[in-house]
């Protein structure tokens, strides 16, 4: 497997949690969003992934070399090629609870704060690109706090790791990059901490990507 990937994107992240967690071996490609313009624009790049976003995953399989983009259907492909160790929960209402609260950021939070739409409010119409961020990210993380309420253990669905954690902990690296205030979210940075003690999540973390820039 190759995944291409930035090592500060949060949707990058979480495919290299799942990754992890399923052990399974990939070879990184980072592809810079914000050098000379965006590698994602080249026509190298966009012949992968035609949207021009990472993350892009490729492999071979029954002979033909095949691609993925968008970090939830390749999560999703993953746990049904790969079921062991499980992601998603078996009990049907579990399940549909677990892919609710991955889409209250990968569709609640994530778009809002995607680099190409902060690029746009700052460049084109000169607003504040980060109060934007913030606001949108706090709104989401409230909605997400009060969801994941009825289910949460030590992780978001009981004490199982899931895609509700994978799509959290990239998140919450986010906020703190945008200035949010985590005090009011005890309970998702009490997860976040649950998980920061796996090593497939220590080797996902964005800081110790190749392509990671020093702060």
């Amino acid at each position: 497997m190759k995944l291409y990937s930035y090592w500060r994107s949060s949707c990058s992240w979480r495919v290299r949690i799942a990754l992890n967690l399923k052990g399974l071996a990939y070879e990184y490609a980072p592809v810079h969003l914000v050098k000379d313009g965006g590698e994602q624009h080249s026509e190298a790049y966009r012949a992968l992934n035609p949207l021009r976003t990472v993350p892009t995953l490729e492999f071979t399989e029954g002979g033909q070399v095949r691609r993925l983009s968008q970090s939830l259907a390749i999560l999703e492909y993953l746990e049904e090629r790969h079921p062991s160790p499980a992601l998603l929960p078996a009990d049907p209402y579990a399940r549909a609870r677990c892919r609710m609260l991955a889409e209250v950021v990968n569709s609640g939070i994530q778009p809002l704060q995607n680099l190409s739409v902060l690029q746009r409010i700052k460049g084109e119409l000169k607003a504040d690109d980060k109060a934007w961020c913030a606001y949108w990210i706090d709104r989401g993380l409230t909605a997400f706090q009060a969801a994941v309420q009825e289910t949460a253990g030590t992780y978001c669905l009981g004490d199982t790791v899931s895609f509700a954690d994978i799509c959290l902990v990239p998140q919450l690296y986010g906020a703190r990059r945008f200035g949010v205030d985590l005090g009011p979210y005890e309970v998702l940075t009490r997860i976040e901490t649950a998980c920061a003690r796996l090593p497939a999540f220590q080797a996902a973390h964005a800081d110790r990507q190749p392509d990671a820039v020093p702060a």
